[in-house]
C-alpha cells in the first residue's frame, strides 16, 4: 500500500492563450490537512477541478492508493471518495437544506411498490443527524435562500462531509464565516482527520494555514514550487515562495489627504424592521472610511440601500449638500455612485461574457456613436488602459471572465467602476477570496483613488485591512452604527467593543 492516499503527478492543463498547470505535483497523506497556496492566478483551483473531474487534465496521473485512476466527472469524483466545497457557492436558493444536501442522490423509496420515487422523510432525518454531527442548528426544510452567504457555505461544507468521502477538497472555505464558525470548522476538520480522511485546504489566511494544516504545497504561475511540513514554518517563508519576493509591507504607503465632507447619509431606515435603523454618517473628499460589525451587522444591506437596491422608510442622501434622489442603482450610477458588490459571482461578473464586457456594461452609454451604435475601438482602448493600470491577467479582453482567477475577475469589477469616473465608491469585501499579492495591489488602486479626491466606503471582516487602510472606522451592530474610530487609533479591542454593543 502506498504511504498516500491520492497523487497527481505530472499534472499539465492550457487554456486558450494560458498554460495553468505546468508538470504540477500533489502528495495527500491520510488523516492530514494539507495546505495549497499561491497567490490567485497560481492554479491553485484549476489543480482541484482537474482532481474532481471538472476540467479533464491535458498530461498528468491520478493515483488513489497506488492505483492509477481516471476521474470522468464531479459524479464519478464522488464515487472515487472525493468531494469538494467551492469557493464561489452554487446553492440553489428556491429548494430546502436537505434537497441541495442530497442533490444528485436523493434516497429513495418504491411507489406503489415499482415506481421510485424520493424518500422526503428519511431524506430530513438524514440532513437532521448530519446538522447535529456538523454542529450546525438549522431547519432542514427551510429554504437554503433565506440563509445567509455564511450560513450556505456551512451547508456546502456539511454536504460534502454527508458524501463519506476519503479526500475533501475546502476551497477557501472561511471566506464568508465569522470567528465561532471559523472554529466550529476546524472541529469538524479535526473529526475527519481523525476518520482518515485527507483535507486539501486552500486559503490565503495565513493565520489558519498555520494552526489548521500540517503539510503545506505552494504553486506560483501554475508551477509546483514546493512542498513543506507546516512545524516550523513562517508567515514570510510561505509569502516569499507565493509571489517570488519578499513582501515587506501589507498596505501600502497612504498619501491620500481627506478634504471637506462631500457625502452625507442621515438617518436611513430600512423597511425591514430587523435591518438597518437610524444610520448616519459622512464622507469627506479623498477619505477612505472603512465599515466593521459582525456578521448580522446589516453593514451590507445599509450600503446597498443607499445604492438603490434596498427600499427604505427614512433617509436622505446627499453629495456637496444637495439631495441624491436614489431609487434604484441606475439613480445611484447616474449620480455618480458605484458599489463593489461582496458576493463577486452571484451579483458582480457576469461569467458567461467576456472581460470587455463586464468592463463595459455599466458605462456603455458613454461609447454610442450618433446614440446608437457601440464605438468597439473605444471600448478596446477602455479595457486595455484598465488591463495595464490594473495589471489583470488575461490573455486579451475577448477572454471570458469566468476563466479568471479570483483576485483578476475583482481587478476587472473594479475598472468596471472606473470607467463611470464615480464620485463615490463603495467596496464590498473588495479582497474577500484574493491571495497576498493581489490584495496588494487592489490596495494600491483603492488608495490611489483616494489621492485623486474620490470618497471610498469600504466594507471589511478582516481587522488587519480596516486598521490598515482606512482614515476612520465606522462600527456597526446589530442594524446600529454604534461609532466612530480615527484610523490612527483603531485597535482590534475598541472596534470589537463598538461591534458588540447591543441594545
Amino acid at each position: 500500500m502506498s504511504e498516500y492516499l491520492l497523487e497527481m503527478r505530472d499534472v499539465c492543463k492550457s487554456f486558450p492563450g494560458v498554460k495553468a498547470l505546468d508538470h504540477v505535483q500533489l502528495r495527500l497523506r491520510p488523516g492530514k490537512v494539507h495546505a495549497l497556496m499561491g497567490e490567485n492566478g497560481a492554479g491553485k483551483s484549476t489543480l482541484m477541478k482537474c482532481m474532481f473531474g471538472i476540467y479533464k487534465m491535458d498530461e498528468g496521473t491520478v493515483l488513489m492508493d497506488g492505483e492509477e485512476v481516471h476521474i470522468k466527472d464531479p459524479m464519478d469524483a464522488l464515487n472515487h471518495g472525493i468531494a469538494m466545497v467551492h469557493q464561489e457557492l452554487q446553492p440553489i436558493p428556491a429548494r430546502t437544506i436537505g434537497e441541495n444536501i442530497f442533490l444528485g442522490r436523493y434516497p429513495l423509496k418504491k411507489f406503489l411498490g415499482f415506481f421510485p420515487v424520493v424518500d422526503h422523510k428519511k431524506m430530513y432525518e438524514d440532513t437532521e443527524k448530519l446538522m447535529k454531527k456538523v454542529r450546525m442548528d438549522f431547519d432542514p426544510k427551510r429554504k437554503l435562500g433565506e440563509l445567509s452567504i455564511s450560513q450556505m457555505q456551512s451547508v456546502e461544507i456539511a454536504k460534502a462531509v454527508s458524501a463519506n468521502c476519503r479526500v475533501l477538497i475546502l476551497d477557501e472555505p472561511t471566506s464568508s464565516l465569522t470567528q465561532n464558525e471559523v472554529d466550529a470548522l476546524f472541529r469538524i476538520v479535526e473529526d475527519l482527520k481523525e476518520d482518515g480522511v485527507a483535507i486539501v485546504y486552500i486559503s490565503h489566511k495565513m493565520d489558519e494555514i498555520l494552526r489548521i494544516s500540517d503539510e503545506v504545497t505552494i504553486m506560483r504561475d501554475g508551477q509546483y514550487i514546493g512542498t513543506w511540513d507546516s512545524s516550523g514554518l513562517t508567515t514570510d517563508f510561505i509569502i516569499t515562495k507565493m509571489v517570488g519576493r519578499e513582501l515587506t509591507n501589507l498596505y501600502p504607503e497612504r498619501h491620500n489627504e481627506p478634504g471637506e465632507v462631500v457625502f452625507e447619509v442621515k438617518d436611513f431606515t430600512s423597511i425591514n424592521p430587523k435591518s438597518f435603523r437610524h444610520a448616519s454618517f459622512s464622507v469627506r473628499k479623498g477619505e477612505i472610511l472603512g465599515v466593521a460589525g459582525l456578521v448580522g451587522a446589516q453593514r451590507t444591506e445599509l450600503m446597498e440601500g443607499i445604492f438603490g437596491i434596498r427600499s427604505r422608510v427614512s433617509g436622505t442622501v446627499s453629495y456637496r449638500g444637495k439631495e441624491m434622489k436614489i431609487r434604484r442603482p441606475k439613480d445611484a450610477i447616474d449620480s455618480g455612485v458605484a458599489m463593489l458588490t461582496e458576493d463577486r459571482r452571484g451579483s458582480g461578473i457576469m461569467g458567461v461574457l467576456s472581460v470587455a464586457d463586464n468592463i463595459s456594461i455599466a458605462s456603455l452609454n458613454k461609447y454610442l456613436d450618433m446614440g446608437i451604435v457601440l464605438n468597439s475601438k473605444k471600448i478596446d482602448e477602455l479595457v486595455e488602459t484598465n488591463r495595464q493600470k490594473m495589471n489583470i491577467k488575461t490573455p486579451s479582453g475577448k477572454t471570458l471572465i469566468q476563466s479568471l482567477s479570483g483576485g483578476n475577475q475583482q481587478k476587472v469589477l473594479v475598472g468596471r467602476w472606473l470607467a463611470n469616473d464615480p464620485e463615490v465608491l463603495i467596496l464590498d469585501e473588495p479582497t474577500r477570496g484574493i491571495d497576498v499579492g493581489a490584495k496588494y495591489e487592489i490596495y494600491v488602486i483603492i488608495e490611489e483613488l483616494a489621492r485623486q479626491g474620490k470618497s471610498i466606503i469600504m466594507i471589511s471582516s478582516e481587522m488587519g485591512e480596516l486598521i490598515g487602510m482606512s482614515d476612520r472606522i465606522m462600527v456597526m451592530c446589530d442594524g446600529r452604527v454604534t461609532g466612530f474610530i480615527d484610523g490612527k487609533d483603531a485597535t482590534q479591542e475598541n472596534i470589537m467593543a463598538l461591534a458588540t454593543q447591543f441594545e
